[in-house]
């Protein structure tokens, strides 16, 4: 079955970094696009950046220039590398993807902000 296992959250100030994981099983990872999603607490959950199969990136707007999304194909692993990390990235991120045409999501990581 297909899992999706986040890592490397934690708690870190502003202007911190911190690199998350994803590592993925039970579907032919390299064919897929795999996004990486976050949920404050009171908010919905928003999309912050997908990479596809060629590698081509995409960013929401208010992370561009911060994040980085990468993936190890050989691997089966997705990354999230956060630079200048505000307090509102805090909240919890997820990794994602849609196989045969349903969504699957890991448990996800938190990431604090704070001072």
């Amino acid at each position: 079955q297909v899992q999706l296992v986040e890592s490397g959250g934690g708690s870190v100030q502003p202007g911190g970094s911190l690199l998350l994981s994803c590592a993925a099983s039970g579907f032919p990872f390299p064919l897929y696009i795999m996004n990486w999603y976050r949920q404050a607490p009171g908010n919905e959950r928003e999309w912050v950046s997908s990479i596809s199969t060629d590698s081509t990136t995409n960013y929401l707007d208010s992370v561009k220039g911060r994040f980085t999304i990468s993936r190890d194909n050989a691997k089966n692993l997705v990354y999230l590398q956060m630079n200048s990390l505000k307090p509102e990235d805090t909240g919890m991120y997820y990794c994602n993807t849609v196989w045969r045409m349903q969504n699957y999501w890991g448990q996800g990581t938190q990431v604090t902000v704070s001072p």
